[in-house]
C-alpha cells in the first residue's frame, strides 16, 4: 500500500453543462505505478476528499517538483475513504 504523505497541488478539469472548468486544491497525495501499464500513474488522495475530484477528466498534479498530467482514465473509492484516479500521461 502507498503512503500518502506528499504534499502536492492538484488542478483537475471538470465536465459541465456550461463547459469544461478547472478547480484547484493543496492536499497530500500517493503516487504508484498501474499494474500491468507501466504507461499510466496512479494518484491516491485521502479523505476528507477536495470538492467533485471523483469526476475529473483531467488533472495536474505538481509534487515532490515533478509536474505530471493527463486525462483520467479510471477512478476507484477505496476502503479508507482515499480514492485512487489512474491517469494516463498526455
Amino acid at each position: 500500500m502507498t503512503t500518502i504523505n506528499s504534499p502536492a497541488h492538484l488542478d483537475y478539469g471538470l465536465d459541465t453543462l456550461f463547459g469544461r472548468i478547472t478547480k484547484s486544491v493543496d492536499c497530500p497525495v500517493g503516487l504508484e505505478p498501474v499494474e500491468n501499464d507501466p504507461y499510466r500513474f496512479a494518484l491516491r488522495v485521502p479523505a476528507p476528499l477536495p470538492e467533485d475530484l471523483e469526476k475529473a477528466k483531467t488533472i495536474v498534479v505538481n509534487v515532490e517538483g515533478r509536474r505530471l498530467h493527463g486525462n483520467v482514465r479510471h477512478t476507484e473509492r477505496l476502503d479508507d475513504d482515499s480514492l485512487k484516479l489512474e491517469v494516463e500521461p498526455d
